[in-house]
């Protein structure tokens, strides 16, 4: 062990710490104004990991020299964080949004309920399960976009925002683990434990689905009395939007497709994403505005997450060995909470000696923890970069979402562990 692995550790635990206070600084920008842009931007949680980041590589090229340091950051792997960005990007394009709302919008008006409450169960429910084929980024990033106008917004106490939000965190983690591909703390030990779609679903898929849709329910139950009914209308264009022909809708959905069947291929996915900005400028009338800053500082918040996770197998992977089935999830589950589960799950894969036994419990233990933090999950600083202007200071507290999590993260528990 060297002294930069002690720095980096260090660096980590403020970057934790800096992720708690985020909302801190929110508060300090309002009463300092004088300060207020640097104050704002030290309270962007998707900034936080970047930032320390950079500090770690600064310290890297002190004590070892620049090319150490450039070394370093260029052996991480950062396709997660470009594949998020990407993902983020297309899934939130007009035409993408305006066919999953449309259909979800029919559903839910031949349901047995309200329209608005039928709407935010599919958004809570039926969207993070579909993060089984096309991916957990891109799930979050509909449920978020579809979510924000039902319940992140005023008029809904700010306990029940946390109490949605921890659910939409847990949902998806464990929504996408109807196959080996779609959630990333699986696609780290899938080939590595000969892990397939068939064993997925067999061994934690139903009963994910069991928990996705207990908490989606009692949630939607929780919210029932400040839901606003939808537009009677079936489109959601304004008089100065076109509507969009089927044939835009179609290449944008294929656009999704081809990302996610790339997704493991950032050079190709890449161009894939430089053919998809091409046609949404030349059929810009068809488009609302990309989301490409919120995309880029989620991409941003998790490189910083690898390059500073990087540093942490020295005392992460030893516990990880140590620790007997039961105590494995329990620990995974609190672990993930600190550090990306898709990191964790990883540490375990490079343990020879892990029994079967150990191996579900590690992965069912990332993921049920995947919602307890912004860091916890690969999906969720996109969530949070969506979804923060609906709450107070246009900021999402980290205790607020530990608080809110907490319920569903103890019924995704119970499911993978008694059933």
């Amino acid at each position: 062990m060297q002294t930069i692995h002690i720095i980096g550790a260090a660096l980590f635990g403020l970057a934790l710490l800096h992720t708690f206070a985020a909302k801190s600084f929110e508060v300090l920008a309002h009463r300092h104004p004088r300060h207020a842009g640097l104050f704002h931007l030290l309270g962007e949680v998707e900034v936080v990991f970047g930032f320390w980041a950079f500090i770690l590589m600064g310290a890297l090229a002190v004590l070892n020299g620049g090319q150490a340091a450039i070394a370093y950051a260029e052996s991480r792997q950062y396709t997660e964080p470009l594949f998020v960005f990407v993902v983020m990007v297309v899934a939130a394009s007009r035409p993408v949004m305006e066919i999953v709302q449309r259909t979800l919008l029919a559903l839910a008006r031949r349901m047995p309920m309200p329209a608005e409450l039928a709407l935010v169960w599919f958004g809570m429910a039926l969207v993070p399960l579909t993060g089984s084929l096309i991916t957990e980024p891109a799930a979050m990033t509909l449920a978020a976009l579809m979510l924000a106008p039902l319940v992140f917004r005023d008029g809904i106490p700010e306990w029940k925002k946390y109490a949605a939000l921890g659910v939409l965190f847990v949902n998806v983690s464990i929504g996408g683990l109807l196959t080996s591909y779609a959630a990333p703390p699986v696609l780290m030990v899938a080939a590595t434990w000969d892990w397939n779609t068939a064993h997925m679903a067999a061994q934690f898929g139903w009963k994910a689905t069991l928990a996705v849709l207990f908490n989606a329910s009692a949630i939607s139950y929780v919210l029932r009395q400040h839901l606003r009914a939808p537009a009677r209308s079936d489109s959601t264009e304004t008089d100065n939007t076109p509507a969009i022909p089927l044939a835009v809708t179609a290449i944008h959905l294929a656009f999704l497709a081809a990302v996610v069947v790339l997704g493991h291929h950032p050079v190709l996915f890449m161009g894939v994403f430089m053919l998809f900005l091409g046609f949404t400028q030349a059929y810009q009338r068809y488009q609302h505005p990309l989301i490409i800053k919120e995309g880029l500082l989620v991409g941003f918040f998790l490189a910083g997450l690898v390059v500073l996770g990087g540093m942490q197998q020295w005392w992460l992977q030893p516990i990880v060995e140590s620790l007997p089935p039961l105590a494995l999830f329990f620990g995974a589950m609190s672990l993930t909470a600190i550090t990306d589960n898709a990191a964790l799950t990883y540490l375990g894969s490079l343990i020879e000696t892990i029994t079967p036994a150990s191996q579900y419990m590690l992965v069912a233990g990332a993921v049920t923890g995947g919602g307890l933090t912004v860091i916890a999950n690969a999906p969720n600083p996109a969530g949070a970069a969506l979804l923060r202007r609906g709450f107070h200071d246009q900021s999402i507290s980290a205790l607020g979402l530990l608080a809110g999590a907490l319920p569903p993260t103890a019924i995704a528990a119970l499911a993978f562990l008694l059933l």
